[in-house]
């Protein structure tokens, strides 16, 4: 008897296919994270589209029609994570855009006050790569 190969799981495989050419939007104040998201994501066939703080990115949203999914650092100048989500949240046309909170210090209450900014789930710093694909290919299966 052969031994046992394990299949692929499908649901994995259809996943990556599910967010191939889809548009992220990469908000963060720190050149060294959105080096290394944007160049992981790239490697996942996905457009990176880059602002450097929540004004940044509402204008971007605002420019861009077809950004899929936003991945928001909560830390940053001007406009912080929370403020910047809370805008997002408030208008009609972005109601279903996903919405992921990074954050670089994981404090108890983090998660919480990502969620209730409005973010769709939340991240911490280092950014665990398999983790965030994952949680990419969920919400933009929705």
């Amino acid at each position: 008897m052969s031994p046992a190969v394990p299949a692929k799981p499908k649901s994995l495989t259809k996943g990556k296919d599910a967010i191939k050419g889809k548009k992220v939007l990469i908000v963060d104040d720190d050149m060294r994270n959105i080096f290394a998201l944007s160049s992981a994501l790239q490697s996942y066939d996905l457009n990176v589209e880059i602002a450097n703080d929540g004004e940044e990115a509402i204008a971007k949203l605002e420019d861009i029609k077809d950004i899929d999914i936003v991945l928001m650092d909560i830390m940053m100048p001007k406009m912080d994570g929370y403020e910047a989500t809370r805008h997002i949240r408030k208008q009609n046309k972005w109601a279903k855009l996903p919405v992921i909170a990074l954050t670089a210090k994981a404090m108890k209450d983090d998660r919480e006050k990502c969620i209730a900014a409005g973010a769709n789930d939340y991240i911490t710093k280092p950014v665990d790569m398999d983790r965030l694909i994952s949680l990419m290919q969920l919400w933009l299966e929705n």
